[in-house]
């Protein structure tokens, strides 16, 4: 039978090869022949179309053209060869496992049958190598590999040099060994893989069908080699070769959108090493093009998705475009989406999409990003082996997700994970590996979290040994060279802030200097770069008083908030390094218009609604102190600023742990604040104050068991979820993360820490659902002082705030709705420390406060108890009673308690008269 040439001649001969097998008998003996012919004829047109009914068609036809055809028949080698041909196509269009598994089935029996003549026998294994090679891709098993490699280094040496097909051959076997680089990273197989394909391409001349495909292979392994050995070099091949293979693949073509996405990933790879953006937009092109030329269901869109996604990111780091973000979280997701479990690409997969999420944070805020950054890249490191090459990525992935959480949320738990696993990151890497001075620099990176956080000077070392080793790593004109120069003149500003040594404040200015030269205008990074140099210039003017360096500090800065848009969650700090600059500005110069920009400045900073909370209580501290000193009028709104601020600081989604350590750095509030107040005779708002910031955790505890009656009554649905988030919260708080993992059985410490929050955030936003709710605009919110003042019934109660300066206390009288004020001048925190003292080696002298057996008194102790009791007496309770009356009646009917004297908790007395 003739074979057609076009499309119309085959349509002529299905028609006619379905009229003759409607004329013909299953028993007839040419039966056989006529459905190997239509099968044939149907895969024709499947060739022409690309139509799925065809392939349907085709596998049908020839399955039973097999079943009719004795075993020992000649022509069974050759229909089970054009059976796993069919199976392997239905493979490539629908990308499931069954049909690459009867392909492999088919190939092998086929070339079981073959004899060594057989002139077919070359494209049987080379197409045998190639199902293997798929059924690689879909289960990641190296031995799939070993045999596709074996397969086609057997077609190889069967094929004359001179036969048309021996450039395929090499092609198929160069590629395979490239996938077996990606998957164990060792540099000869690449170097093979090259060699495989440099041969190819010298024995296909222009016009040979199998060129386009050489091309495109080649680029892509010299893209490998690049990622491997970092020579610029290589990646220029890559992409003159998979340009040279677009242009020789016509329109239509099934290889177009795989020639597309990868010239696209390389133009991308570029862009990383160059920091050209005219290759980011090419890659985004050629990647676009490509997704729209895969259709639904075919096996190449999740990784077309996966690159695209990645280079959308890549501009938003580049220009900082939420679009761009977005669509890199919106592409990436699908890709995942359409990723199997299984699937030997599900761990890059979930890696990216954990670092988009990680961006979004950085730009938006949204805790909820880190945590789902942090979730994928915890799964795709457990899906990666010991050994494979991506597993320091993957590591220092995760490592940098843990430590932008730590900054975040304060729980040195994460610092310490991610300079774990940045750290195992570095010993995997070797010194020749690119991605080595990007692992030095976020390890360097944590370790000056770490001291930030804990002060100790050898945690600042190591911080400045990696951040240089990673500078001396990163070529001139590498996009990240700003970046590590900044963190490295960070670091070294930390160290000349503890040790004074100028040289490292000239070493900070200088990387900064150099950092702010190379960013360019419109690169995100920039306003940060500013903000460090000039934080830098600051610090020397106030080591060496010159005017210069305020100048280019105040300047840098307001470039900086120039740069910072609007909702952004790093304006707050740079509007709280900016209001510090101008403080100083106006003690120099006495200039009120820096005071007041300062005082508005910080106002901004600790009200935004994007910072985080961590960094707006810091900011309204320090405006509480500024304006202490420069603007007594003005405290009164920083102080209410950060006591607002309080519960965000202090979280339910932390642990008791943590809240207990952030309330630390909290002890001085309450009784600075109400001084202040006191200072201004607003007593009510004093008393508010001191009920308000004292025991944040208690009063948390109890607000998740207060009663909800009211609410119940109010909005019965709100009432029961409020309820039961609540006792859930307070279950989560009551154990460790590590014991409730283990009484789960199957969730992670991780997976308990982010429900944990999750709760936490669904409780505070069922908060303000009910507060929206008539007559619910107070509930659960600390007492005002109306309320408080209820709390005298039988008699008095008197608060004592006893501040550094000053004490004083706050009277509540039955009866009475306004605050009481009793001056105490007599007494203050030193005495209040030292009484603390003396009354505590007291009871330790007496065993008093002991655990367990009484230990016998030490001898020659001297008992001081009544000087402190009687420094009280006269200090803080006769002065009370004076101004209560109460000497004039019968002492021994009043009952007192003498106050807690701890600094940061106001103390309490209450009063009875018999």
């Amino acid at each position: 039978m003739d074979t057609p040439h076009n499309l119309e001649e085959i349509d002529q001969q299905i028609q006619s090869l379905n009229f003759e097998l409607t004329q013909t008998t299953d028993d007839h003996p040419n039966m056989p022949l006529l459905l190997a012919c239509l099968g044939s004829t149907h895969y024709e047109r499947f060739e022409l179309q690309n139509e799925l009914d065809d392939l349907e068609k085709a596998i049908e036809y020839r399955t039973i053209t097999l079943s009719l055809t004795p075993e020992n028949d000649p022509g069974v080698s050759h229909l089970l060869f054009d059976l796993a041909i069919v199976h392997g196509q239905r493979s490539q269009r629908l990308g499931n496992q069954y049909d690459i598994k009867k392909a492999i089935e088919y190939g092998r029996a086929s070339i079981d049958l073959a004899t060594d003549g057989d002139p077919t026998l070359i494209y049987q294994l080379l197409n045998l190598g190639a199902y293997h090679t798929t059924q690689f891709k879909n289960l990641g098993q190296l031995t799939d590999l070993e045999d596709a490699i074996q397969y086609q280094s057997r077609a190889a040496a069967l094929t004359p040099v001179d036969h048309p097909i021996l450039p395929g051959i090499l092609n198929s076997l160069g590629a395979s060994h490239t996938i077996r680089f990606e998957r164990l990273g060792e540099l000869n197989d690449i170097e093979q893989a090259i060699e495989y394909q440099n041969c190819a391409r010298a024995m296909a001349p222009e016009g040979h069908p199998d060129l386009p495909g050489v091309l495109q292979n080649l680029g892509a392994a010299h893209g490998y080699r690049f990622q491997r050995l970092g020579e610029l070099n290589d990646l220029e091949d890559a992409i003159e070769y998979q340009s040279h293979a677009l242009l020789l693949t016509p329109d239509g073509h099934r290889n177009l959108a795989t020639t597309l996405g990868n010239l696209g990933s390389s133009h991308c790879g570029r862009f990383e090493c160059l920091g050209e953006l005219s290759d980011l937009e090419n890659a985004i092109e050629y990647q676009s093009r490509a997704l729209a030329l895969t259709p639904y269901g075919h096996p190449l869109l999740p990784g077309t998705l996966t690159r695209l996604g990645v280079s959308h990111r890549r501009r938003f780091e580049r220009l900082g475009e939420l679009s761009d973000l977005e669509s890199a979280t919106e592409y990436q997701s699908r890709a995942l989406a359409l990723t199997p479990n299984g699937h030997p690409d599900l761990p890059i997969r979930l890696t990216n999409l954990g670092v988009s999420h990680s961006r979004r944070f950085e730009r938006m805020g949204e805790l909820n990003d880190l945590d789902t950054a942090i979730e994928y890249q915890t799964r795709a490191l457990a899906l990666t082996s010991n050994g494979h090459p991506d597993l320091s990525s993957r590591l220092t992935n995760l490592g940098a997700s843990h430590s932008i959480r730590f900054t975040r949320l304060g729980e040195l738990s994460d610092l310490e994970n991610a300079i774990k696993y940045q750290h195992r990151a570095v010993i995997l890497t070797p010194d020749e590996q690119p991605e080595l001075p990007s692992i030095l620099a976020n390890l360097g990176v944590c370790h000056s979290a770490r001291f930030q956080r804990l002060g100790e000077l050898s945690n600042l070392e190591n911080a400045i040994e990696y951040q240089s080793r990673a500078v001396a790593l990163t070529t001139n004109g590498h996009p990240a060279l700003p970046s590590r120069l900044a963190n490295l003149g960070v670091s070294h500003n930390d160290r000349f802030e503890l040790l004074r040594e100028l040289s490292d404040l000239e070493h900070a200015i200088e990387y900064q200097s150099h950092a702010m030269a190379l960013t360019p205008e419109e690169h995100p990074d920039l306003p940060n770069n500013l903000t460090d140099l000039a934080v830098s210039y600051r610090d020397r003017f106030q080591q060496l008083n010159q005017l210069d360096d305020l100048e280019h500090a105040i300047n840098y800065e307001s470039c900086a908030l120039a740069l910072t848009p609007d909702g952004h969650p790093d304006a707050s700090k740079r509007q709280c390094n900016h209001a510090a600059t101008h403080i100083l500005y106006y003690n120099l110069t006495g200039d009120h218009f820096h005071l007041r920009h300062s005082l508005t400045l910080f106002r901004d900073a600790s009200q935004s609604l994007s910072c985080a909370p961590r960094i707006k209580f810091m900011v309204a501290q320090t405006w509480v102190k500024v304006a202490s000193i420069h603007d007594p009028s003005n405290c009164m709104e920083a102080y209410q600023t950060a006591i607002d601020l309080l519960p965000q600081f202090i979280w339910l989604g932390a642990t008791t742990n943590q809240r207990y350590q952030d309330l630390s750095m909290t002890e001085a509030l309450a009784v600075d604040a109400a001084s202040a107040a006191i200072r201004c005779a607003n007593h009510s708002l004093a008393l508010e104050w001191l009920e308000h910031a004292r025991c944040v955790v208690w009063n948390q505890s109890l607000m998740l068991r207060s009663p909800l009656d009211e609410l119940h009554s109010a909005d019965p649905d709100l009432g029961t979820r409020l309820q039961a988030v609540a006792a859930q919260l307070h279950n989560a708080a009551s154990d460790s993360r590590e014991s409730r993992a283990l009484a789960s059985g199957s969730m992670s410490p991780e997976q308990v820490a982010q429900e944990h929050r999750r709760l936490a955030k669904e409780y505070n936003d069922l908060l303000v659902r009910i507060r929206m709710l008539p007559g619910l605009d107070d509930f659960l919110k600390p007492m005002k002082a109306a309320g408080l003042v209820q709390a005298a019934r039988t008699g008095p109660v008197v608060a004592i705030n006893c501040h550094e300066d000053t004490c004083d206390a706050l009277l509540i009288i039955p009866g009475e709705e306004t605050v009481g004020h009793v001056p105490l001048p007599n007494f203050s925190a030193q005495k209040a420390q030292e009484a603390r003292q003396t009354l505590e080696s007291s009871l330790r002298s007496k065993g008093v406060r002991e655990r367990g057996v009484k230990i016998r008194q030490e001898p020659g102790h001297k008992d001081d108890t009544s000087s402190v009791l009687a420094t009280l007496w006269h200090n803080i309770v006769k002065p009370i009673l004076d101004h209560l009356g109460y000497m004039n009646s019968d002492s021994s009917a009043l009952w007192t308690r003498p106050p807690r004297i701890i600094r940061g908790s106001p103390a309490y007395i209450g009063f009875t008269r018999g």
